[in-house]
């Protein structure tokens, strides 16, 4: 059962019940998610550890239900 989103921006409204991956990908799509797979995790360990380092954590971080990749 495929629910209807209606999504506010501004005035106007979108519709977002295609917001579903089909099962048959074409390559350009699944090379984009590869990509956004391997950029969706935490930074390393021993990078964290390094002593002039500021960065903690991976800002960038993104969950599959908040957030979507728009493609």
């Amino acid at each position: 059962m495929v629910r209807t989103l209606l999504h506010r921006a501004g005035d106007s409204q979108t519709d977002l019940s295609d917001a579903t991956q089909p099962s048959q990908k074409t390559f350009r799509t699944k090379r984009i998610l590869a990509k956004a797979s391997r950029q969706n995790r935490p930074i390393p360990q021993w990078f964290r550890l390094k002593s002039d380092s500021k960065i903690q954590y991976n800002a960038k971080r993104r969950h599959w239900r908040r957030t979507k990749l728009n493609i």
